[in-house]
């Protein structure tokens, strides 16, 4: 499927130590790194490793980006394992949307105080705010990579017919992270040609919107709102 846009040489032996510091210090940096990553998420250094492993095989050139607690529930070796790593990710999932919403709240106070009475974001196909328009049937979809459900829901509301603009929470700008995700996910050609689907960067919309909950989101603007369906 296609979807169109938009030497140095090596120093002597008999080098100073100051120079040698920099080098010595290498494997002990990325041990403390390893370390640090580990604790993070929770795992023991063992488990770790079985996640750097499983990089190296398929996991790691299908979902390159994917977090290690999914990436060892997925290829995890006993259902108890699963439900462990489960168990993790919810705990991780809690503290990651309470530092969102902590910061949500910060950008929404910010903002009043800056821009008072102006209006946050405009999608495509979001009329002006004195238009009278009661709603639109066009939906504002917002999706992020390794995101089973993200795919679920966009291939849920493809088959039904549904107008869509698409947009991609985290994808730095880059066009070909967007067309990737398309087509695996299974996104339509004809669909973004003739634009009845959009592929977009969120460029910050999906927190400007300051609509509760994960993604994938689904919005439609009714009577001048942006309300999740």
């Amino acid at each position: 499927m296609f979807f169109g846009a938009g030497l140095t040489t090596a120093q002597p032996m008999a080098t100073t130590p100051s120079r040698l510091i920099p080098s010595q210090l290498r494997p002990s940096m990325a041990t403390v790194s390893d370390e640090h990553q580990t604790q993070d998420w929770g795992l023991r250094p063992e488990e770790w490793t079985r996640y750097r492993e499983l990089m190296k095989g398929p996991l790691g050139i299908w979902s390159p980006n994917i977090d290690p607690l999914s990436a060892l529930g997925i290829e995890a070796r006993s259902d108890e394992e699963r439900d462990h790593y489960a168990e993790l990710q919810a705990r991780a999932e809690a503290r990651r949307v309470e530092k969102i919403l902590a910061y949500q709240r910060a950008y929404d106070a910010a903002w009043l105080r800056l821009f008072p009475g102006q209006q946050r974001v405009n999608l495509p196909g979001a009329p002006s705010p004195d238009t009278g328009n009661t709603g639109s049937d066009r939906l504002a979809v917002f999706i992020k990579a390794n995101c089973p459900p993200c795919q679920q829901r966009v291939q849920q509301l493809q088959a039904v017919g549904s107008a869509m603009d698409i947009y991609m929470v985290g994808s730095r700008q880059d066009d070909e992270h967007i067309r990737t995700w398309a087509t695996q996910a299974g996104i339509d050609p004809v669909k973004v040609r003739d634009r009845t689907i959009t592929l977009n960067h969120d460029g910050g919309r999906w927190l400007s919107l300051s609509l509760p909950g994960d993604l994938p989101a689904v919005v439609r603007e009714v009577n001048g709102q942006w309300q999740r369906q």
